[in-house]
């Protein structure tokens, strides 16, 4: 089945990742900046900060545009004219003002910090990363440590690796060890932790940190989630589902809680998950992860045939996905469309002749059309990624047989039946008629 890597792309997904943190915040207005600046400030941008203590968003604009108009290069008063915009959710006009209070004074924290801040949050990721590596160079001043911790852990989770095989989790892990220098650890950083151990293929350590917000706070949707995930990964699967259903009790409509419980059920193979994987489709129509999950468990129910209109669609985005392209042979062949089903697999062997599947499929689907020298050929391809199996003896003594070759075939048979334990009633009993006949005839 596919559901595991599909789980994996669905838990990158921006609009289904569960929040590890909020999101980051503007750095809050301060007395004295960072900068190097006459002790004096000007009554009007006094009264401008003072709106701003008492979060007058309007008030504290209108000052700040009077006083820029003969200042206009203030680094303190266009920091603090990019703040209130940015909790005015104008965004632009934000970092336009962030802007230029850097360009005033190259050496303010505050402003490097909320540029960077505000970009992250804009999806500016290059951009972002320089203006927060400049703050971490930068002395806060009066800002304090906890503020650079803050550019750290903004680093750390632009640096995580994402969906789109960007960042580096070992660089993530360090920007968040810089953080923990001067900062307290929080139960955020010690999930971020977790998912960087497991971006970096480190489990036990993953499942340590996890444990350990979990001993905190039991009820952490977030580490019950990013637990779970790894024992799928472990395919320890009843634990996995009481930590699924014990976060769905607190958040029920979670889109990515309802994914990994339809994992870990189809991986029981309870039917439960059907059901659920219907319902999170209904929701979600668009999102191609779900209908990959729902398309491989109505072939695994059986509805090849509903299975099958779900990978059409999701390969007439990706066309050339081989896995797609497998598992929609895979369906033709249920619904014994052979001729269809070879043409399907022979593409996907021509995309990646190294996939064992394709070649399992083209021998099949040879084998039903009576065309016993390609279904050797591509056995034999087969052979070079995977270990014969007791279907695949079985179709390599029934083309041999087919092509009078009867020594391969009846060496064959009897692979094929030293392997099946009983497994194949229908076929073993065909090997055994054929052995009598073709050994009579030696």
């Amino acid at each position: 089945m596919r559901l595991f890597a599909i789980l994996a792309a669905l838990l990158c997904s921006p609009a289904f990742v569960l929040p590890l943190s909020q999101k980051p915040q503007d750095p809050p207005p301060q007395s004295t900046q960072s900068n190097d600046q006459a002790p004096g400030i000007a009554p009007e941008l006094t009264d401008a900060e003072a709106a701003i203590a008492s979060s007058d968003w309007k008030t504290a604009a209108a000052r700040l545009d009077a006083y820029l108009q003969t200042h206009a290069t203030d680094a303190r008063a266009l920091f603090d004219a990019g703040y209130v915009a940015d909790h005015q959710d104008q965004l632009d006009r934000a970092a336009a003002f962030y802007r230029r209070a850097v360009e005033a004074n190259p050496n303010s924290f505050e402003s490097h910090l909320g540029l960077g801040l505000l970009l992250a949050r804009q999806g500016k990721r290059d951009e972002a990363h320089s203006e927060l590596i400049a703050a971490t160079t930068l002395n806060p001043g009066e800002s304090g440590p906890e503020l650079k911790a803050r550019a750290w852990r903004a680093l750390a989770r632009l640096d995580k690796p994402g969906p789109d095989g960007e960042g580096n989790a070992n660089v993530a892990s360090n920007e968040l060890l810089e953080a923990l220098k001067i900062s307290r650890e929080t139960a955020d950083d010690t999930l971020l932790a977790a998912d960087l151990a497991e971006d970096s293929g480190k489990h036990d350590a993953a499942e340590t940190a996890y444990r350990r917000v979990l001993a905190g706070d039991p009820k952490s949707v977030a580490a019950n989630s990013g637990l779970a995930h790894v024992l799928i990964e472990r395919k320890q699967y009843p634990e996995a589902e009481k930590l699924v259903r014990a976060a769905l009790q607190l958040e029920p409509e979670n889109p990515v809680l309802s994914a990994q419980l339809a994992t870990v059920l189809a991986a029981q193979n309870n039917a439960d998950a059907l059901p659920l994987l219907q319902k999170l489709h209904a929701a979600h129509p668009e999102n191609l992860a779900i209908t990959g999950m729902l398309a491989d468990v109505l072939a695994e129910a059986g509805d090849a045939a509903g299975s099958d209109k779900l990978y059409t669609m999701l390969l007439g985005k990706n066309p050339d996905d081989i896995s797609l392209l497998v598992s929609h042979g895979q369906n033709l062949v249920r619904q014994q469309q052979y001729t269809q089903a070879l043409a399907v697999f022979d593409k996907a062997t021509k995309l990646d002749s190294a996939n064992a599947d394709a070649w399992t499929g083209i021998a099949f689907s040879a084998s039903k059309l009576h065309q016993p020298s390609l279904a050797i050929h591509a056995l034999t391809m087969r052979s070079k990624f995977l270990p014969d199996v007791s279907a695949t003896y079985f179709l390599w003594a029934t083309s041999y047989d087919t092509l009078n070759d009867k020594v391969a075939a009846i060496t064959y048979y009897h692979h094929f039946l030293e392997s099946s334990g009983g497994k194949f009633p229908d076929q073993e009993w065909q090997a055994k008629q054929r052995l009598l006949v073709l050994e009579k005839k030696r």
